[in-house]
């Protein structure tokens, strides 16, 4: 894959037929239970959080969401997520290590959405956060990057 332009690597990356979270999680995981919001401002299509079992084990997974067609990609806010998505993570990611489930984060991301109103509604101060309470956390986390894993 090295002699491959970067170019040519996004444009793999970025193809409409790929498999997406979507089609991995009922592939991976067992018994996935999909959780909703922030508790403070609402849900967010771009980010897919929730419990389910790897081998046996209880999980938590936080996965980004992307879609293969226009309403998937509307839904998802074509892979960008708000500041409610990033807040609705840290909750997922709370609560994992408050029961002692690891976290398994699958990165398909061109960043985050970069409007107006994600910044009216706290979009640098939810990333920030994120990151700052990540690497704090008692719980393994594990990423795997799925496509993009772009930050702007």
């Amino acid at each position: 894959m090295s002699d491959i332009p970067a170019s040519k690597r996004l444009d793999i990356i970025r193809m409409k037929g790929r498999p997406t979270v979507n089609d991995y999680i009922p592939l991976i995981f067992d018994d996935f239970f999909e959780m909703h919001g922030d508790r403070l401002y609402g849900d967010d299509g771009a980010i897919k959080g929730g419990v389910a079992y790897f081998k046996g084990v209880p999980v938590t997974v936080i996965a980004q969401v992307k879609g293969r067609d226009l309403n998937e990609n509307k839904a998802s806010n074509f892979g960008m997520p708000h500041p409610e998505g990033y807040r609705k993570a840290l909750r997922l990611a709370r609560q994992a290590e408050k029961f002692h489930r690891p976290v398994i984060c699958l990165i398909d991301t061109a960043g985050a959405f970069c409007g107006v109103e994600a910044e009216e509604r706290g979009q640098g101060e939810a990333i920030a956060r994120d990151i700052m309470e990540f690497m704090t956390l008692k719980t393994p986390v594990i990423s795997i990057i799925l496509g993009e894993a772009y930050i702007r």
